[in-house]
């Protein structure tokens, strides 16, 4: 019983829903926007009435890493008890597919900034740029972009630029990258795949490839292909498989996959003061 209303079969199901399965991120909306429309979805498909902001105490969703608006691709989302496993989804590896291209330089590394520099890229190779690659693989030393949706005082510094505030550049932060390679070469564009560790910016690393090829570089496009077990071909639902029997089946299969795979038991010892990291 909610709140002394019986609840129908389907939102039984739905609360019963318990572990982690991944999403389709298209581009556009934010990581949260995504996660709200889902839950939107699911809560009007159990035909549970919420009455304004009370939706967020009905039904426990989370997901384990933001990807950017302008990016697409594998989102990996917690809901019931699954809400606690998001933290090892942040610190796990990624895998994306990058485009950028040089000649160009924006404010917020990606398409959607402003242009701020221009630079010529005619000199630049497809041997220079297989050779700089290498000087980003391994662990690695990064600067964080500053649109970005990491915090200071408890507001994003995304926000805070916005608001044309002076947001100083967060140092330099060790880093992990597990593979990076060349896909292709088609000058002013170029194709890279990436496998990381958590707190990877894929901008910021085209950014620092540009400068290290002495011109400049911005990041047209990012999907992200994996995240941890999860796959954009095999695992990520697409909007119109977002229903509760879709997402039942999908967590049975996605439970699977994860290693020792946690008995429900399991689940309920872990501690409870850990918060999730969940959507604003």
């Amino acid at each position: 019983e909610a709140g002394g209303v019986v609840l129908g079969k389907s939102a039984e199901k739905l609360f019963s829903l318990s572990g982690l399965f991944a999403v389709y991120k298209p581009k556009g909306p934010t990581s949260a926007g995504v996660l709200n429309l889902l839950k939107e979805r699911l809560l009007a498909e159990a035909g549970v009435q919420t009455n304004g902001n009370k939706r967020n105490q009905v039904l426990k969703i989370g997901h384990g890493g933001t990807l950017d608006s302008a990016a697409a691709g594998v989102l990996v989302v917690g809901i019931g008890k699954g809400t606690k496993m998001l933290r090892t989804m942040l610190a796990g590896s990624k895998k994306y597919t990058a485009i950028g291209l040089l000649g160009k330089a924006t404010d917020t590394l990606d398409a959607t900034g402003k242009v701020t520099e221009e630079k010529p890229y005619d000199q630049v190779t497809k041997g220079d740029l297989e050779n700089v690659l290498q000087k980003f693989t391994g662990d690695i030393m990064q600067v964080p972009p500053l649109y970005s949706a990491l915090k200071k005082d408890g507001e994003r510094l995304s926000t805070l630029m916005k608001r044309g505030e002076a947001v100083e550049a967060k140092p330099a932060r060790p880093v992990t990258v597990y593979s990076l390679s060349l896909r292709q070469f088609q000058p002013p564009l170029f194709t890279l795949d990436v496998e990381c560790g958590g707190g990877f910016y894929v901008r910021s690393l085209v950014s620092d490839i540009g400068k290290e090829l002495s011109t400049c570089a911005t990041m047209q496009e990012l999907t992200r292909t994996k995240q941890g077990p999860f796959t954009l071909e095999e695992h990520a639902l697409y909007e119109d498989k977002w229903t509760i029997d879709e997402i039942a089946r999908s967590l049975e299969h996605c439970m699977s996959l994860l290693p020792g795979e946690p008995s429900h038991k399991k689940l309920k010892t872990e501690h409870p003061g850990e918060t999730a990291v969940s959507c604003e």
